[in-house]
């Protein structure tokens, strides 16, 4: 599954903050071209929020 629905329906943080982070996360894929431990996709999109979703990277906002 692209994005973990499950985690992302029990997500309890602001989903604001979810997009920021995807965001930022898709940039940083992009420009470094890191790849999802080996799984081959072409959406960045999805694989970011999957990692901020399992928790395999984590953010936080800057006041």
């Amino acid at each position: 599954m692209l994005i973990p629905l499950d985690k992302l329906l029990q997500r309890s943080k602001n989903i604001y903050e979810l997009t920021c982070a995807g965001i930022k996360r898709a940039s940083q894929l992009t420009i470094t071209g890191e790849k999802d431990g080996g799984i081959e996709e072409t959406k960045i999109v999805p694989m970011a929020l999957r990692q901020i979703l399992t928790e395999k990277v984590e953010y936080r906002l800057e006041e």
